[in-house]
């Protein structure tokens, strides 16, 4: 496949204005807008701008949280998100760089500053969306930096005589769990653009999600260490979830504890059950027992965000519909059918049926390795036009890459006068869609059936093709020598393949 196809398909995003409406109502950035409004005129922080503790336990009670065992936690971080965001802005006096590192560290508690709402709020305030966007991507980087980063527990444990903490002492890496919290969210997101473009995708088990992390594509059935490791990937994206629930960036199910104990009591994996069998199978009541997680639309729009900030292609519904057709053609290419169908109306909606037909046949010509692809997107593409594109497909009945595509457009639509194609031109085109097949790594055994009717079908195939002057010739014929199921018959494609290259007639 071409280098420059887009990474992956494209998703459907809502509106911004109403994003920023789902931004706005989510826990954690409320919190910090309303810690920023409660901030006037003035609140006293430490050197390290944490609130002063008198007024971190006025901050608690503000948000309602006194009651609550996770309160100081969430009240921590949504003045963390506030300060992050620049709703709050800080004015703290500079530190006594000379002192010893227990008065610098005394002095970390004894408030050394103050904090008032910041000019970010304005934002809020005027309702522009994109404001309020990026304040709610810099609550989601707040989060996720947190969700990395070790718990208090295993720093107090490591804290040196005076308050300080060795990195390398640490059983934890958060460069390392903040590329596996991202690997998470990229396959959730996956997951979601496969489907139907992302908005409103279903809830994923966890299990289906730790094994996408894990577990080799070309393995059926995992062992027992396989199965270990996704149920240790199970409990980590547990641990991690349960503290974006507040984030908005998903809707989580968590995983049900005594599930642990009861795989503990019979000696197995947590991940087994699922592993075993079709979650379709086991019901949604005991499926959900294992986590559920979706990107909630607010999700889809944050992850797509970080990755096109990581430099990553991450397209969104209707993004080509302005772009030239080879861009179209590439990138269809490598897309669901259903989500290639949405994107082609799109492209075509903004254009005249003529005019969409030429620009579409000018991009499907070549002799490059993704030209087999492009063709068999632009015949797809071509089949959503009516009528009116005709006089465009009747102009390239001549030309050998694109008039046998024509007359199938053609006779489709039960045109007259439609010239029958010579015998060169029908094996060109078999053999041009075999290469794009090939190309697209379909099903083998959809690409088995398609070899072995098209060998039955046509006496002496191999004689014949192997004389095609098509780039793919050979590369086809040593494909189909593997494909086809008929020993005699495999050994003819692989002969012809042989000549194919040594005439010179056509190169891989």
């Amino acid at each position: 496949m071409a280098a420059d196809r887009l990474d992956l398909p494209p998703v459907r995003l809502l509106p911004e204005d109403e994003l920023a409406r789902l931004a706005l109502a989510v826990p954690l950035l409320d919190r910090a807008v309303r810690l920023a409004r409660w901030s006037a005129p003035h609140v006293l922080v430490d050197a390290m701008g944490e609130l002063a503790t008198e007024d971190f336990a006025r901050a608690v009670r503000e948000l309602g949280l006194e009651d609550d065992p996770d309160g100081p936690a969430e009240t921590a971080q949504a003045w963390g998100v506030a300060v992050d965001a620049g709703l709050v802005d800080l004015d703290i006096e500079d530190p006594d760089d000379d002192a010893p590192a227990a008065e610098r560290a005394a002095a970390l508690d004894e408030p050394a500053g103050r904090a008032v709402p910041g000019e970010a709020l304005r934002g809020v305030d005027d309702g522009a969306p994109r404001e309020v966007l990026e304040l709610w991507l810099t609550a989601v980087e707040t989060a996720l930096s947190e969700a990395a980063a070790p718990d208090l527990e295993s720093l107090m444990d490591e804290l040196g005589p005076e308050g300080e903490v060795d990195p390398e002492t640490l059983d934890w890496d958060p460069e390392e769990e903040a590329e596996f919290l991202d690997g998470a969210l990229a396959n959730l997101y996956l997951f979601g653009a496969m489907e139907d473009g992302g908005e409103g995708q279903d809830a994923v088990p966890l299990p289906v999600l730790a094994a996408s992390l894990v577990v080799p594509e070309d393995v059926e059935e995992p062992s027992d260490d396989l199965l270990e490791d996704v149920t240790e990937v199970m409990m980590r994206l547990d641990d991690h979830f349960r503290l974006l629930t507040t984030t908005g960036l998903i809707d989580y199910t968590p995983l049900d504890e005594a599930l642990i104990e009861e795989a503990e009591s019979e000696e197995e994996s947590v991940a087994a059950p699922a592993a075993a069998d079709d979650p379709q199978e086991i019901g949604p009541e005991e499926v959900s027992r294992y986590g559920l997680v979706r990107l909630t639309p607010l999700g889809v729009f944050g992850v797509r965000a970080r990755m096109l900030e990581a430099g990553l292609q991450a397209p969104a519904a209707g993004d080509l519909a302005e772009r030239p057709a080879s861009v179209l053609l590439e990138a269809l290419f490598g897309y669901p059918d259903h989500i290639a169908r949405r994107e082609a109306d799109h492209w075509l909606a903004q254009r005249k049926p003529y005019e969409a037909a030429r620009e579409l046949l000018d991009a499907a010509r070549g002799e490059d390795r993704g030209a087999p692809g492009r063709r068999l997107v632009a015949q797809q593409t071509l089949s959503l036009l009516g009528d009116e594109a005709e006089p465009a497909l009747r102009e390239v009945l001549a030309d050998r890459e694109l008039g046998g595509l024509a007359r199938v457009w053609l006779t489709e639509r039960d045109a007259s006068d439609v010239p029958a194609p010579d015998e060169d031109m029908i094996f060109w085109l078999t053999v041009d869609t075999i290469a794009a097949q090939l190309d697209a790594d379909d099903d083998p055994e959809l690409l088995r059936e398609l070899v072995t009717d098209l060998v039955a079908r046509h006496d002496g195939f191999f004689s014949a093709a192997w004389r095609v002057d098509h780039p793919a010739t050979a590369d086809v014929l040593e494909a189909m020598g593997r494909l086809h199921p008929d020993k005699r018959l495999a050994k003819d494609a692989r002969k012809a393949a042989f000549k194919a290259r040594s005439s010179g007639t056509a190169t891989s």
